[in-house]
């Protein structure tokens, strides 16, 4: 009989083994294999759990098993998890992992082990949670050249975005509710200030497009400054902010990662994507546009994904190639984030549309001139970053303030 391993007994970890002994009868038939869990490394105790007899806090105990088959990383951050997860590939021990640190920051290191040792290191749980996003992207999709993928990747910032939008919550308001409610944690940094959703991102742009994106060569910028005044607005004028994750294949073939609040026209389906859900929308040259969506964190769902893993890694003898991308050594592949390009939401400090339209050329017809002398409007033409900071100085010498910009995303 083969064993399974959990490393981490947290949230997630937990869930892995609670939902494998509730569903053992029908992950074996599904495996085609008898299994049973066999150990959970902890440093922990957990003496009035059902499974305190399989806890052990030595990873060598699973390593020098030879029956333990498929482990899943389940500890979060990047030490000692990477040097638990490659000493289980080294071994021949197939991993799943939840963790998206991990993954982002050593993906390409811990793929080329898993070759080499001629098992596999999968990672659907660290993307979207319950939602199959990495496995459609190598297997289902895999006909396709992408040209680019944009999705609302964390749950808790579109939980705080939608309490501003739909009950008029300030930021810090909004925050403390998803923190007690557990959505948020105590220090809501990588979640707020964008990291965890450009992480996240960093997987899907490797595997979209073949080598690996590190999080510091994209473009990362959070959800802290969004104002309960520009989402009012932004829904008078058709618009939703969220949070996307995105990236583009631009026409010199290099592509363009990016993390920030975009404002998302009603007619897009993200624009609909409430609460703690995720959502992720692939554009292919075969298949148009594809969406995928549910919760993307949780006990469960997260459980689900990483058994879902599991559960194939079980049924393989070898590596699946496609699951796979390049360790690379510069990052010449990836464009400047100079040369992004949007049209842009706009809120001045002025009501003079002569001076406006000086600046940007003709400003559009939909412009919102409110009674404490601002002006919102959006703008007909793109910009790049070159263009936007020369519209911004121009109007700062005319005295004028912008107090809010945008990028709108595209349908």
């Amino acid at each position: 009989m083969e064993k399974l391993a959990v490393l981490g007994c947290g949230v997630v970890g937990s869930g892995v083994v609670e939902l494998f002994e509730k569903n053992k009868a029908l992950i074996q038939k599904r495996c085609g294999k008898k299994v049973e869990m066999g150990y959970i490394l902890d440093l922990r105790d957990f003496p009035d759990r059902p499974y305190a007899d399989k806890l052990v806090k030595d990873i060598q105990v699973i390593l020098n098993d030879p029956d333990v088959t498929v482990v899943a990383e389940c500890m979060g951050g990047i030490d000692p998890a990477f040097d638990f997860v490659k000493s289980c590939l080294e071994a021949g021990k197939s991993v799943a992992t939840s963790n998206k640190e991990l993954v982002a920051a050593r993906g390409d290191i811990l793929l080329k082990k898993a070759k080499e040792h001629n098992c596999n290191f999968f990672f659907e749980a660290s993307v979207g949670g319950a939602i199959p996003i990495i496995r459609p992207l190598h297997k289902c999709l895999a006909a396709n050249e992408f040209s680019a993928i944009a999705g609302i990747l964390n749950g808790t910032t579109n939980f705080i975005l939608n309490k501003m939008i739909k009950e008029n919550m300030d930021f810090a308001a909004a925050l403390a509710l998803a923190q007690e409610k557990g959505y948020a944690d105590k220090d809501p940094t990588a979640d707020v200030e964008g990291f965890d959703a450009c992480r996240k991102i960093c997987i899907l742009s490797s595997l979209a497009f073949g080598k690996h994106v590190y999080p510091e060569s994209v473009y990362t910028k959070g959800i802290r400054d969004v104002e309960l005044r520009d989402t009012k607005i932004c829904g008078l004028l058709g618009y939703a902010i969220k949070l996307i994750a995105r990236v583009q294949k631009l026409e010199n073939g290099k592509i363009l990662p990016a993390v920030m609040p975009m404002a998302v026209e009603e007619d897009n389906l993200l624009s609909q994507v409430n609460g703690v859900y995720n959502a992720v929308m692939v554009r292919g040259d075969g298949i148009g546009k594809a969406m995928f969506y549910g919760r993307g964190a949780g006990k469960f769902p997260t459980a689900s994904a990483v058994l879902g893993d599991m559960i194939e890694e079980l049924q393989l003898d070898h590596t699946i190639p496609s699951q796979t991308w390049e360790n690379v050594h510069d990052n010449d592949f990836i464009e400047n984030f100079a040369s992004f390009s949007a049209k842009y939401y706009f809120r001045t400090s002025s009501t003079d549309i002569a001076v406006l339209n000086e600046v940007f050329g003709q400003i559009g017809e939909q412009i919102i001139c409110t009674d404490d002398g601002e002006t919102v409007f959006l703008t007909e033409n793109p910009l790049n970053e070159r263009e936007l900071d020369a519209a911004v100085k121009a109007l700062a010498q005319k005295g004028v303030q912008v107090l809010a910009q945008y990028p709108i995303l595209e349908s």
